[in-house]
C-alpha cells in the first residue's frame, strides 16, 4: 500500500521483489520440511515394517513346493495338509511372482505375538493309496516347504543324531527316506525371533524345526479329527516344552491311515533390528565368504589389465609405427623405386564394404544386443543400489521384462541406422524383424514350457492373465517403442565412414594362416571373456536354480564391465590382426568374437547341470531351454559390444592415414 501511494515505481519494484524473496523462503522450508518428513518415512514397494502388539495374530502363509531335482513347484495344497477352516485363500500375487512359481497362501496355524504354544493339533487327515503314492514322489524328489512370516522366509532347523544343520535358503524339506520307506514331517517347532520397540515388536527372524512322530493319544483314546478342542491330550508330546528329537519314539511313516499334524510356537527376543533382518539370509550365515567375490574381481581385473598391456605394447606402437609410414612423404628415390606397400592400408577401399552375407540380419541382432545390453546394465544398477530388494519377491524379474520393453527404442534406432548405413532399402521389414525374432523365439520357448508344466500340474505354468500381461507388454509397449526408434533412427545421416569404396569388385584376399582363421579366432576370443565372469557365474547360477539368494550385485556390476571391457579389447585386438594380413572381412568376425563368450557360458552351464542331480526328462528340458535362452542374450550383447568396438577402431585407424 506505501508503494503504491507513493507511486515510485521504483520502490513499488522492491517491494515485489522482497515478496517474492520472502516467499521463496518460506516455499524453500516447506520444501525441506515436507523432503525430511518424506524420507524419513520413505520404504520400497513391499517391505515397510510392521509392528505387532502383545498377543495380535501373526499369519504364517504358505509358498510353494520347490525341489531342486526337478525344478518344477508345486502347490502346497496339492498334497492332503491341513486346510484352513474358511477355505484356502491365495496372496495378491504380481506378474513377477507369478512367472517364478510362486504361489502364497493362507494357512491354518495360530500364533500370537509374544505367546508360546506347545502340543497344538493342528488337524488330522486321513491318507489313502493315492495321497501315500504323492507323498512318497514329492519326498523321494526331496520337495522342501516354503512357507512366509511377515514377507520373511523360513530357516530350517534339521535335527539328527550327530548334529543339527541350520540353512536360510530352500525352506525345510516335506520329509525323508530311509531305504524304500519314507517318513513325513508331521510336527514343526515354529521359532520366531522379535524385536521389542516402545509400541510393540517387529518379526526379525523365522525359523522351522520339522519332526517325524508317530502320534498317541492317552490312554488308547480315539479322535474323530473333526472338534480340535474334543481331541484327547497326546503322550508324544508335552504341553510344557518344544519336541526335542531325544524324546521321539517312532517315526511317522507314509502309509495308508490317520496322520496327525502338531506345531509348537517359540518366541525369542532379539537385538537384530528389523532393516537388518535379512542380512543372515543373504550372507547364509557367512556360508560364501566376501572374499570369494574379490577374488573373482581380482582375477577379472588381472584378464582386463593383461589385454590392456597387450593393446598398448602392441598396437598403439605398431599403429604409431604404421600411421607414420602411411603418412610419410615419399622421395623421388623411393617414388621411382614403385615401393609396393603392405598392410591394413592396403584394404582401405573395401574395409567399410557392408557385411556380407545378410546385411539385414546383422542390423537386427545388433540393434536387439544394444536393446539387452541397456535393459541389463539398468537393471544390475539399480539392483546395486537397493532398489531390487529380495523382500519384495519378483521385483527382479519385473524390472527385466518392465526395462527391456522400455529399451525397444534404442534397438530400433539401432538396426535402422545401421541398416541405412548399408544402403538398405527395407526399413520396415528390418524394424519388424528387430520387434519380432528374438522376443518371438523367447516366447514360443516359453510358451512350450509353460504347456510341458502344466501339464504336470506345477505352479511354474502362469495363468492365462499373466500370460496376457506378458503380450500386452511386447505389443502394447515394446513394438510401438521399437518402430518409433527406427523411425528416427532412419531419419538420421548414414554412419560415415573415412574412407570411401574405391573398389566395385572386392579385393581377394590373401591366404591366411592357420592361427588367423576364422573359427579358430571366433573360438579363442571367447575364452577372456568368459574367464573374467566365470566365478561370479557360479553364484548367479547357484541363485537360479538351487534356490540361493544372490544378493551382491555390487560386484556384479563391477564384473558386468570387465565382461564388456574385456570383449571390447580382445576384439579389436584380433580385428588389427586380421586387417594387417589385409583380410577385410571384420563385420561379422567382430560379432561372432566377443559373442562366443556365449558358447562357453553353455558348456559351463553343462557341466553345473550334474549337481542338480536330475531324473525326469522335464528338468533337462527346462535347464538346457532357459540357459540356452540366457545364452544368446549374452551372445547378442557380447556380440553388439564387440563389433561397436571394432567399428570405433576402424573409423579411427583409418581416418588418421591419408589415402589418395
Amino acid at each position: 500500500n506505501i508503494a503504491s501511494s507513493c507511486g515510485d515505481p521504483c520502490l513499488l519494484s522492491t517491494y515485489w521483489i522482497v515478496c517474492l524473496l520472502q516467499t521463496m523462503r518460506v516455499l524453500e522450508v516447506l520444501t525441506l520440511a515436507i523432503a525430511a518428513k518424506t524420507l524419513d518415512a520413505f520404504y520400497l514397494p513391499g517391505v515397510a515394517p510392521r509392528t505387532f502388539r502383545y498377543g495380535d495374530r501373526v499369519e504364517l502363509k504358505v509358498n510353494k513346493m520347490a525341489s531342486i531335482h526337478t525344478q518344477m513347484p508345486y502347490d502346497y495344497y496339492a498334497l492332503k495338509f491341513c486346510k484352513p477352516r474358511g477355505g484356502v485363500q491365495q496372496a495378491q500375487e504380481n506378474l513377477g511372482e507369478f512367472l517364478s512359481g510362486d504361489r502364497i497362501e493362507n494357512s491354518p496355524y495360530q500364533l500370537f505375538m509374544e505367546q508360546d504354544q506347545f502340543c497344538n493339533i493342528l488337524c488330522m487327515e486321513i491318507f489313502k493309496s493315492h495321497d501315500v503314492q504323492a507323498f512318497k514322489n514329492i519326498i523321494k524328489e526331496e520337495y522342501h516347504h516354503n512357507w512366509i512370516i511377515d514377507n520373511l522366509p523360513a530357516a530350517s532347523i534339521l535335527d539328527s543324531e550327530q548334529y543339527i544343520t541350520t540353512t536360510y535358503a530352500g525352506g525345510f524339506p516335506v520329509g525323508f527316506m530311509e531305504g524304500n520307506r519314507a517318513y513325513l514331517f508331521n510336527h514343526v517347532n515354529i521359532i520366531i525371533e522379535y524385536h521389542p520397540l516402545d509400541d510393540g515388536s517387529r518379526v526379525v527372524g523365522f525359523y522351522v524345526e520339522p519332526f517325524t512322530v508317530k502320534h498317541k493319544f492317552a490312554n488308547g483314546q480315539t479322535w474323530d479329527g473333526e472338534d480340535i478342542r474334543t481331541a484327547p491330550p497326546l503322550v508324544t508330546c508335552d504341553k510344557s516344552g518344544p519336541m526335542v528329537f531325544e524324546s521321539i519314539g517312532d517315526k511317522q511313516e507314509v502309509k495308508p491311515g490317520k496322520v496327525l499334524f502338531t506345531y509348537d510356537v517359540m518366541w525369542r527376543a532379539s537385538n537384530v533390528k528389523w532393516a537388518s533382518r535379512w542380512d543372515i539370509y543373504l550372507s547364509m550365515d557367512n556360508a560364501v565368504p566376501d572374499k570369494v567375490h574379490w577374488f573373482s574381481i581380482v582375477n577379472s581385473m588381472l584378464i582386463v589389465v593383461f589385454l590392456s598391456v597387450m593393446i598398448f605394447m602392441i598396437m598403439v606402437r605398431n599403429l604409431r609405427r604404421d600411421i607414420s609410414r602411411y603418412n610419410r612423404v615419399l622421395t623421388e628415390e623411393e617414388k621411382n623405386e614403385e615401393r609396393e606397400e603392405s598392410g591394413w592400408k592396403l584394404v582401405h577401399g573395401d574395409v567399410f564394404r557392408p557385411p556380407a552375407p545378410y546385411p539385414m540380419m546383422f542390423a537386427v541382432l545388433c540393434g536387439t544386443g544394444v536393446q539387452l545390453l541397456c535393459m541389463g546394465f539398468a537393471t544390475i544398477l539399480f539392483a546395486a543400489v537397493g532398489f531390487l530388494s529380495p523382500a519384495n519377491r519378483g521385483s527382479l524379474v519385473i524390472s527385466v521384462l518392465v526395462l527391456y520393453v522400455m529399451m525397444g527404442s534404442m534397438s530400433g534406432y539401432s538396426s535402422a541406422r545401421l541398416y541405412k548405413t548399408f544402403k538398405g532399402k527395407e526399413w520396415q521389414k528390418c524394424t519388424t524383424y528387430t520387434a519380432f525374432l528374438f522376443p518371438g523365439f523367447c516366447f514360443v520357448l516359453f510358451l512350450t514350457f509353460n504347456m510341458v508344466l502344466s501339464s504336470y500340474g506345477s505352479t511354474g505354468a502362469i495363468p492365462f492373465m499373466s500370460l496376457a500381461a506378458l503380450i500386452a507388454l511386447w505389443f502394447g509397449i515394446s513394438v510401438p517403442l521399437v518402430f518409433l526408434g527406427a523411425y528416427f533412427g532412419y531419419k538420421q545421416q548414414p554412419i560415415e565412414y573415412p574412407t570411401k569404396q574405391a573398389n566395385v569388385i572386392p579385393r581377394a584376399i590373401p591366404e591366411q594362416p592357420w592361427y588367423l582363421s576364422p573359427w579358430f579366432t571366433i573360438l579363442v576370443g571367447g575364452i577372456l571373456p568368459f574367464g573374467a565372469c566365470f566365478v561370479e557365474f557360479f553364484f548367479i547360477l547357484s541363485s537360479m536354480w538351487m534356490n540361493q539368494y544372490y544378493y551382491v550385485f555390487g560386484f556384479t556390476l563391477l564384473v558386468f564391465l570387465i565382461l564388456i571391457t574385456t570383449c571390447a579389447e580382445i576384439t579389436v585386438v584380433l580385428c588389427y590382426f586380421h586387417l594387417c594380413s589385409e583380410d577385410y572381412h571384420w563385420w561379422w568376425r567382430s560379432y561372432l568374437t566377443s559373442g562366443s563368450t556365449a558358447l562357453y557360458v553353455f558348456l559351463y552351464s553343462a557341466i553345473y547341470f550334474s549337481r542338480l542331480e536330475p531324473d525326469m526328462w522335464v528338468t533337462y528340458l527346462l535347464y538346457f531351454g532357459y540357459m540356452g535362452m540366457l545364452s544368446l542374450s549374452i551372445f547378442l550383447v557380447t556380440g553388439s559390444v564387440g563389433f561397436y568396438s571394432c567399428l570405433w577402431f576402424t573409423k579411427k585407424i583409418y581416418g588418421s592415414i591419408k589415402v589418395d
